[in-house]
């Protein structure tokens, strides 16, 4: 398989692949849960197995994959989440891995996380004031998550990024207060433009893009250009002159990055995703639990990456998928 290569019909090479590893939450975020507390969760049966995703994994890094991130979901709420990540960790080929989560977990279980070889987290802080973040989280929750923030940063996971959902009219007078943080703490803040996709509640008719959001959090100082790092992502990065730490923007509204692209998304129920933005999908789980080879597996990565668009439609129409279930 190994010369099975992970690369598109417009020459994008796949070696990035994001897991989440369960659909559950121990949030209800506006912009990700549906509202009225009814949430759908997956049977417990019809979840991929770590086993599996240990299985898809292998096969993947054997076709090109050597960056991977545990999503959710949150994935802290999974049970055995710290032996599989030391299982992944061992896997060879795999020269980076990740963990996205809502922190809220994570102040008692850093030692876990960072004894995987864990050193890199992203953080969803979408407020810094509790009662709103309770607000658009549905949970009074915030000192847990800053807490887990801090005791991060001391333990020494670099880097810890905080993600920030830019939402017009519910914490955009929050964001230069976020921006300012970098002054004293070595975070890496990322304001990210609201997506519609999902089933949350929210709705935003006129979301806050790149350029406003920069000016918003721009007041704080000198901003200088960071250049962009072997491994970065999508986000377009700055640094306030003085600053410890750094802030960046992730723009899939209104500057398209799928040119550059090179990731992939195994969902919770066990399918492959080869764009987040879009509801293709190949089944993974149906020909794993039917007994498939791993040339078979091979052949669903290789369908998947035929498939990747070369650009989202977000702009014509929203994804139907719920983001806790595929993994953002």
């Amino acid at each position: 398989m190994k010369s099975l290569k992970l690369v598109d019909p417009y020459n994008r090479h796949l070696n990035y692949l994001r897991i989440s590893v369960t659909d559950r939450c121990n949030l209800g975020c506006i912009y990700c849960m549906p509202g009225g507390g009814c949430v759908p969760k997956l049977p417990h049966e019809e979840v991929l197995r770590y086993e599996e995703i240990l299985r898809v994994v292998r096969v993947g890094v054997e076709m090109g994959i050597t960056k991977v991130r545990v999503t959710g979901g949150e994935p802290l709420v999974r049970k055995g989440i710290y032996p599989f990540l030391h299982a992944l960790s061992e896997i060879r080929g795999i020269s980076d891995i990740a963990l996205t989560t809502n922190a809220v977990m994570l102040k008692n279980h850093l030692r876990e996380i960072r004894s995987a070889g864990i050193r890199r987290l992203n953080i969803s802080v979408d407020a810094l004031k509790p009662e709103r973040y309770a607000r658009i989280t549905g949970r009074d929750a915030f000192q847990k998550v800053w807490d887990g923030v801090q005791e991060a940063l001391a333990a020494g996971f670099s880097p810890v990024k905080l993600n920030v959902v830019v939402l017009r009219g519910v914490n955009e007078d929050e964001l230069a207060d976020m921006a300012r943080l970098t002054f004293s703490l070595p975070l890496h803040i990322r304001f990210i433009e609201y997506m519609p996709m999902g089933e949350g509640p929210l709705r935003v008719d006129n979301p806050l893009l790149g350029e406003e959001i920069l000016e918003k959090v721009g007041g704080g100082g000198r901003l200088l250009p960071v250049a962009a790092g072997e491994q970065d992502g999508p986000a377009v990065r700055y640094r306030f002159e003085g600053a410890v730490g750094e802030i960046g923007l992730i723009r899939p509204m209104s500057h398209h990055f799928c040119a550059r692209c090179n990731r992939l998304r195994l969902t919770a129920s066990g399918h492959l995703r080869p764009c987040l933005l879009s509801d293709r999908q190949e089944d993974v789980k149906g020909p794993l639990r039917s007994g498939c080879t791993d040339a078979q597996l091979a052949d669903i990565f290789l369908n998947a990456v035929r498939f990747k668009p070369i650009s989202h439609c977000l702009d014509k129409q929203a994804v139907k998928g719920r983001m806790s279930a595929i993994g953002g």
